[in-house]
């Protein structure tokens, strides 16, 4: 069985090559939005394209001779256009003619980099750029980073991967897929073995304390504001027509909701069975309404159906669902010798102990609290919690703080 990660790693990027890179970057949003351009316009017979190959063949050149920008990155933005012609054609045959879907404009500051448009090296990676020559840009890794483990490690076959640009911090930050074969794991640490999960309603729809970073919650509601974009327009029209229509494209977005829940969801319950867990350890949604009740009715939803599916799905694995009180589970340093809690450890997607300045992804941070809040509470009960562990990227933890190096297990 293949187990997908997603390494996020922060890179350190030149001084005199900051801009080749921007540069770079904003070419190849231009050159996919022309691909997409082309396509839109489509054949002769009025239909849109959304071959790969078909739309690349029609302004590939003449994206090359106007913009300089390299072969294996012009393929990426034809490849990254289809995907979305695809996705607006797949709108388009669902039938709302009242309501036009719209062509797809790309606005974001991220680039698609082929395993050709891109280099792996201990510690760094290589990026095709405008310039001289690639930009060589150093990987930082906090300590104890599951990111170096899974970049630097033989273990995992490094893919291709997603550059985007941070504005706000001006920071470049590299999404790449990873992929190994599942290994037969033994259980000889003895007692339960739990993964958390940290569930959110942006960013990642789960992030687990073994480092999967699952769903796409931004796509998510960008589907939902398109929805509710389309229903208020036809609402607007007060047609019979506009009204069956709004049933109709509901009923279509519910049950695409509902089928990316369950894609996510069988994927943490895959990450469980995986590490071979017997339990999964969610958030208390009772007592984690005060950080969800600014989110809106649909991500409130999105948030409890999730965690329902995750329970059932669990079930059937035989893995039971525990929740736990989600206090400071996002403000705690996760480090088992530091532990402190500071509302300042965390800054968005970063958590960076004020204290002992270990760095993690703050949702993975979240989730390595959820799991050991369980075990702590399982230790100080009559169950002999310190037998139980707690699933890491580097092996299992115990609610002593002692660890089990994944090697030891077979």
């Amino acid at each position: 069985m293949e187990i997908n990660r997603t390494a996020v790693v922060k890179l350190s990027v030149p001084d005199d090559r900051r801009g080749d890179l921007k540069q770079t970057m904003d070419t190849f949003r231009d050159a996919a939005q022309r691909f997409v351009n082309r396509g839109w316009e489509g054949n002769d017979d009025g239909y849109v394209i959304t071959s790969r190959s078909r739309v690349q063949s029609l302004v590939y050149d003449d994206i090359r001779d106007d913009t300089g920008l390299h072969s294996d990155l012009c393929v990426g933005a034809a490849n990254h256009a289809s995907a979305a012609l695809r996705g607006a054609v797949e709108q388009i045959k669902d039938g709302e003619n009242d309501d036009p879907v719209s062509k797809p404009v790309f606005t974001s500051n991220t680039t698609v980099y082929n395993t050709n448009a891109i280099s792996y090296f201990n510690g760094y990676c290589t990026l095709a750029a405008y310039g001289s020559g690639r930009v060589k840009a150093e990987c930082v890794y906090p300590d104890d980073s599951i990111q170096a483990d899974y970049m630097e490690s033989d273990e995992w076959e490094k893919q291709g991967a997603k550059l985007r640009y941070d504005t706000q911090t001006d920071i470049y930050y590299l999404h790449v897929s990873v992929v190994k074969e599942r290994e037969e794991v033994s259980s000889e640490a003895g007692g339960q073995t739990v993964l958390g999960v940290d569930r959110n309603v942006d960013g990642y729809l789960a992030v687990t304390s073994s480092g999967a970073f699952i769903g796409n919650a931004d796509l998510f509601n960008h589907k939902r504001g398109e929805y509710e974009r389309r229903r208020g327009n036809l609402q607007q029209q007060g047609t019979r027509s506009a009204h069956l229509t709004i049933q109709s494209i509901g009923d279509r977005f519910a049950n695409w909701s509902e089928d990316y829940l369950h894609q996510v969801s069988k994927r943490v319950v895959s990450e469980a069975v995986a590490n071979d867990c017997d339990t999964i350890v969610l958030e208390d949604l009772e007592q984690i309404r005060d950080r969800i009740s600014n989110a809106s009715k649909f991500q409130q939803w999105a948030f409890r159906e999730l965690g329902r599916q995750i329970t059932y799905k669990g079930k059937a694995e035989g893995i039971t669902v525990e929740v736990v009180n989600p206090a400071y589970t996002s403000q705690q340093c996760s480090h088992s010798e530091c532990g402190f809690t500071h509302k300042q450890n965390r800054d968005g997607d970063v958590f960076k102990c004020q204290k002992c300045s270990k760095e993690l992804h703050s949702d993975y941070n979240a989730a390595r609290n959820i799991a050991m809040k369980y075990l702590q509470d399982r230790r100080k009960s009559d169950l002999g919690g310190a037998t139980n562990h707690l699933a890491l990227k580097s092996g299992t933890l115990n609610g002593s703080g002692d660890l089990t190096p994944t090697a030891s297990r077979g």
